[in-house]
């Protein structure tokens, strides 16, 4: 009897256990899923306005999408660290974290990012994660209007600020929600 998408969706099953390594690599494929979805400009939960003004000119691009890329792999991050923080091993979380970032940078070099550049790159996401979780810790507000000040090289734009609040938590949340189910093994 052939099966029917609602017997393949009964038949998923979240994994109970995920070691660093797995959560690394599950974590790098939903960022570039999102970078994508962003660049491509989907139909997402939360739009963002103003994004064709974001590639007027190709440095804007440049550095919007170094900018978006950032921003996912917080966000994602962020889920990771509402997720099992007091669960798991802080180090092991670390861990996990530190897989995610070597495959988006190994990703990045594998298509076409000098690896000169990967330094300057990880000092760029280290300040940004800094000044994020900061941002986040005041209000979703001050986070969409630190994201939006990155990402457009100005601040002011309200409905930029919100909709980018609105997608980390499109992202987060979500994420967190699932990784509450699993087990971070070694």
């Amino acid at each position: 009897m052939p099966s029917t998408l609602t017997d393949d969706t009964r038949e998923f099953r979240a994994p109970q256990t995920m070691t660093p390594a797995e959560l690394g690599d599950s974590l790098a494929r939903l960022v570039w899923e999102s970078f994508s979805d962003f660049l491509s400009r989907e139909e997402v939960e939360s739009p963002l306005p103003d994004v064709d003004s974001l590639y007027d000119d190709e440095g804007k691009a440049h550095r919007t999408a170094e900018e978006a890329l950032i921003f996912f792999m917080w966000a994602h991050t962020r889920g990771v660290q509402l997720a099992f923080l007091g669960r798991a091993p802080d180090e092991r979380i670390r861990e996990g974290l530190n897989a995610l970032h070597q495959a988006v940078f190994e990703d990045m070099v594998a298509h076409g990012t000098p690896t000169s550049q990967l330094p300057t790159f990880e000092q760029t996401v280290s300040a940004r994660y800094a000044e994020y979780h900061q941002a986040a810790a005041e209000s979703d507000t001050r986070l969409g209007e630190a994201v939006s000040r990155h990402l457009v090289g100005v601040a002011g734009r309200a409905a930029l600020a919100e909709a980018l609040s609105e997608r980390a938590i499109a992202v987060a949340n979500p994420l967190k929600d699932f990784l509450e189910e699993v087990e971070l093994v070694d």
